[in-house]
């Protein structure tokens, strides 16, 4: 059993040129590598919204991925994180793409 510390879990909005980039696939691709649950989705204002679950240190390699990494093709402009908060049990079996 990993003592990672408490899980958390926190909301995200990536604006920028994220559309039409594989933004998805590669936030599916690397939340999966660093091993956190949720999802990501595409929005009808142009941004990638979602959720994102697990070891607070997990969450916090995926959140600077959000932040400053992306797809190679994408342009991220800002990140917004909300509702950061320590759960009990992830709500999540997998990371997965919402349409």
């Amino acid at each position: 059993m990993s003592t990672a510390g408490p899980l958390k879990s926190v909301d995200y909005e990536v604006f920028g040129k994220v559309q039409g980039v594989c933004f998805r696939m590669y936030t599916e691709d690397e939340a999966r590598k660093i091993g956190v649950v949720g999802w990501v989705k595409n929005t009808s204002k142009g941004t990638v919204t979602g959720q994102v679950q697990g070891p607070e240190d997990k969450v916090n390699s995926m959140k600077s991925w959000l932040s400053k990494i992306g797809s190679p093709s994408s342009r991220i402009d800002r990140t917004n994180f909300s509702n950061e908060k320590t759960i009990s049990k992830l709500e999540y079996s997998n990371f997965s793409i919402r349409y």
